[in-house]
């Protein structure tokens, strides 16, 4: 009797949520710990499916940093970082676009379509839909691009004929030049362009915290005025930095929240989309 008393509670807390969502655009960043476990993997495919299912048009967009390295080690090739991100030569952005674009989007692709789900694979050099650039930096980071614009067409274009699309981080210039592009940053740019209601990046920690050794002072909400605050007294730091920068131009583009959630909980997506409490950590205009 428990057991039903609560799924009943958890049902009637959920509607409204599912009520505000359906019809709209979120945006799903899908890396981390959730990435390299297959259960977890399949468990996220499914809760994307749902959202579908519950009439929520969801986009996935992805990186695979693990990917390229194993691929690239088959080719007698080792991974090179400068200042703990990689260093992507013209060789290394093929094997980019060959694993991220390949491998691992089909993957996903697939994972979707084993539950049901009708998905379309994409990268950003499909339509031109992320068009990039050389960044630029105190390091040279060889062929990591920054996005100059996003043309959501290819996207808006799969919705409207019912997939999932699932989107592969890399993106090419006007040359046709492949460049990896960080997937933090892709979403945001994707999400903002597709004038997505939400946007959620996956992690392996809980989100926010304000004593990063302990996981109990997770920081629930944030207003994005707050950052510079919570950047001078360190609690927005390290790796933390890019994935709020990315939520923060996502909102300024548009977007009404964005959410940094801890992926390797099982059902993160749904338990942040349909609580009250959500899972992670909140960020609002």
């Amino acid at each position: 009797m428990t057991d039903r008393t609560d799924g009943t509670q958890a049902l009637i807390e959920a509607l409204p949520y599912i009520q505000k969502y359906s019809g709209k655009i979120i945006v799903v960043k899908y890396g981390g710990g959730a990435m390299l476990n297959e259960d977890l993997k399949k468990a996220v495919m499914r809760d994307i499916v749902r959202l579908s299912a519950a009439g929520i048009k969801a986009v996935l967009v992805h990186g695979g940093g693990p990917e390229i390295n194993a691929v690239m080690e088959k080719f007698g090739k080792k991974p090179s970082f400068v200042d703990g991100l990689r260093y992507t030569d013209s060789e290394t952005a093929e094997i980019a676009v060959m694993a991220l674009a390949g491998k691992v989007n089909k993957g996903l692709v697939s994972l979707i379509h084993s539950n049901k789900g009708n998905a379309l694979g994409l990268c950003g050099i499909d339509g031109a839909m992320l068009k990039t650039e050389k960044i630029r930096g105190a390091a040279d980071l060889g062929f990591v691009g920054d996005i100059k614009s996003v043309d959501p067409t290819p996207i808006l274009i799969a919705m409207e004929h019912g997939f999932i699309p699932v989107i592969a981080s890399v993106g090419a210039d006007e040359a046709g030049q492949a460049y990896n592009i960080n997937a933090d940053t892709a979403a945001a740019a994707i999400a903002a362009a597709v004038n997505a209601e939400k946007l959620i990046l996956m992690t392996d920690v809980r989100g926010v915290l304000a004593d990063r050794d302990d996981e109990d002072t997770l920081i629930g909400r944030i207003c994005i005025q707050e950052i510079p605050e919570l950047t001078e007294k360190g609690i927005v730091s390290g790796g933390m930095i890019p994935k709020i920068d990315s939520c923060v131009r996502a909102i300024r583009g548009g977007v009404k929240d964005a959410a940094i959630i801890d992926g390797r909980i099982e059902h993160s997506i749904l338990l942040e989309l349909f609580s009250e409490s959500g899972v992670g950590t909140l960020l609002y205009a």
